[in-house]
C-alpha cells in the first residue's frame, strides 16, 4: 500500500527539474468514486498509438482514468502499462 488509497507494486524515485522529488509505485492503481485511477509516470505522449486503441478514459498528468474496465481493450491497457513498467526500471538501472 502506497499511503491509504493506492495499491502499488515496486518503487520509482522521480526528481522535477523544479528540484521536487518523491517515490511513487512503479505501477499504481486507486479505485476512486469517479473512475479507476491507474499511475504511469512520465506521462503519456510515448503512448499515442496505444491510447487510441484504447477505448474510453480520460489522463491527467500521471493519470490514466478509466470509468469501468469494460470500457476499455485490456491488452491494450496491459501492453500500455508493461511498456511503462520496463521503461522506468530501464531508467532507474543507468
Amino acid at each position: 500500500m502506497w499511503g491509504p488509497s493506492i495499491v502499488g507494486f515496486g518503487s520509482y524515485h522521480y526528481v522535477y527539474e523544479s528540484g521536487r522529488e518523491g517515490d511513487m509505485p512503479l505501477l499504481g492503481f486507486s479505485p476512486r468514486a469517479t473512475a479507476l485511477s491507474l499511475y504511469v509516470m512520465g506521462g503519456f505522449e510515448r503512448y499515442e498509438s496505444e491510447l487510441a486503441k484504447l477505448g474510453t478514459y480520460k489522463t491527467g498528468k500521471g493519470c490514466l482514468y478509466i470509468k469501468s474496465l469494460d470500457d476499455v481493450h485490456l491488452p491494450t491497457l496491459k501492453k500500455i502499462l508493461k511498456a511503462n513498467a520496463k521503461r522506468l526500471i530501464s531508467e532507474q538501472s543507468t
